[in-house]
C-alpha cells in the first residue's frame, strides 16, 4: 500500500491559490478540456503567480510565462513556429508520399490534424481588456489560429484589487473606493464579446465557474475551429470581492441567473447559444448583497438608485440575448 495520490488532471494541486478561489478552479476545467497536447502562454496574474513558485509548476504541460501585456504576440510566436515546423517536415521523407499535388494536400491535411497542437494564451483583465488588449487586437486580426482565454474576476486580484476595464458599474476596489462623492466605478464594464465579434473571431464566447461542464464544451468545440478563438469565464474572487468561499459557484450562479453575465456562444459571427434565466428570475440585488464590494450601494437611499440602474443594465441584457 502507498501514499500516492490518484490525480489525473492535468493541473496538479499544491498551488497556492485562496481556497474558494474560482479561477484556479476554471483552469483546470479548461486544460483538462484541451488535453495534454497543449502549449499555454500564461500572462502574469493570480493564474501564474500561484503556480509557478520557482523551482516547481502545476502544469502537466508546456507552459511559458509571459509578462501582462505580451501573452498573445508570445501566443503567437509559438504558433508560427509549430507551422514553420510543420513546412520543414513537409520537406523531409515522412511527407513525401508521391501522390497526386491534390491528393497530397489532402494527406498534410490529415498529418497536422493528427498531430495537432492547441496554443492557449491565458491571462485576465490585464493581459486581455487593458495592458495587452493591443496585441491581442493584433493576433485576431491576423487570423492567428489561438484560443485566448480570459479568467474574468473584474480587477486587478493580484496587484492589489484595483479598477480595470473588467470591473462592474459600481464596484468597490482599492483605485475606486465608495465616498461621499461616489458609489464606487464610474465606468461600464467593457463589452470583450463585442469587440472579438468585431475582429471576426471564429468562436467567442462567455461561460462562468458554476458550470464547469459548459466550460469544457466550449473549449473543445472552439479547439476545433481554425483561427482565432476567445472564451471569457467569470471567476469568482474571494479576497476581491469579499466573498465567503463557500459561495464561489453559487455567486457566478447568480451573476448568469439574474442577466448580470449573459453566458452566451457565437461561432463565426452567428449567436448559436444563449443561456436562458430561470423563471422566476433572481432579482439584482441576491447577487450583490453576497459580494462586500457592493455593500455600501444598502446603506443608502442613493445606493438603493445605483441597484435600480444594475438591475435594469441586467434587464437589458435580458433583452438582447433573449434570455427568457
Amino acid at each position: 500500500m502507498t501514499d500516492k495520490m490518484l490525480f489525473n488532471s492535468l493541473l496538479n494541486p499544491g498551488h497556492s491559490s485562496c481556497a474558494g478561489c474560482g479561477e484556479i478552479l476554471a483552469m483546470r476545467h479548461v486544460l483538462d478540456a484541451a488535453g495534454s497536447n497543449t502549449i499555454i502562454v500564461n500572462a502574469t496574474g493570480c493564474s501564474e503567480v500561484t503556480t509557478s513558485k520557482f523551482p516547481t509548476s502545476s502544469f502537466k504541460v508546456p507552459w511559458i510565462h509571459a509578462n501582462f501585456e505580451n501573452a498573445s504576440a508570445v501566443a503567437a510566436g509559438v504558433w508560427a513556429a509549430l507551422k514553420t515546423k510543420r513546412k520543414i517536415l513537409r520537406g523531409s521523407s515522412r511527407f513525401t508520399s508521391g501522390l497526386a499535388p491534390q491528393d497530397d494536400k489532402q494527406k498534410q491535411a490529415q498529418d497536422d490534424k493528427a498531430g495537432k497542437i492547441n496554443v492557449m494564451a491565458w491571462g485576465g483583465d490585464g493581459a486581455f481588456f487593458d495592458i495587452g488588449f493591443g496585441l491581442l487586437s493584433g493576433s485576431w486580426e491576423r487570423g492567428e489560429n489561438i484560443l485566448h482565454v480570459c479568467f474574468d474576476n473584474e480587477a486587478y486580484m493580484n496587484t492589489g484589487v484595483q479598477a480595470s476595464g473588467a470591473t462592474p458599474f459600481s464596484a468597490n476596489t482599492t483605485t475606486t473606493p465608495p465616498d461621499t462623492n461616489s458609489f464606487g466605478n464610474e465606468l461600464m464594464k467593457k463589452d470583450m464579446i463585442a469587440i472579438a465579434l468585431a475582429h471576426r473571431c471564429v468562436y467567442a464566447g462567455t461561460a462562468t465557474i458554476a458550470n464547469v461542464v459548459d466550460i469544457e464544451n466550449k473549449v473543445k468545440k472552439a479547439l476545433t475551429l481554425a483561427g482565432p478563438k476567445y472564451l471569457q469565464i467569470l471567476v469568482t474572487c474571494v479576497p476581491g470581492w469579499y466573498t465567503d468561499a463557500k459561495d464561489t459557484i453559487k455567486i457566478a450562479r447568480l451573476a448568469q441567473q439574474t442577466g448580470v453575465y449573459p453566458v452566451v456562444e457565437f461561432v463565426n459571427g452567428e449567436l448559436l447559444d444563449a443561456v436562458k434565466c430561470p423563471v422566476p428570475r433572481p432579482k439584482v440585488e441576491e447577487y450583490l448583497k453576497l459580494q462586500g464590494r457592493y455593500k455600501h450601494l444598502f446603506k443608502s437611499d442613493k445606493g438603493q438608485v445605483i441597484i435600480k440602474k444594475i438591475q435594469s443594465m441586467a434587464d437589458e441584457n435580458m433583452e438582447k440575448y433573449n434570455l427568457q
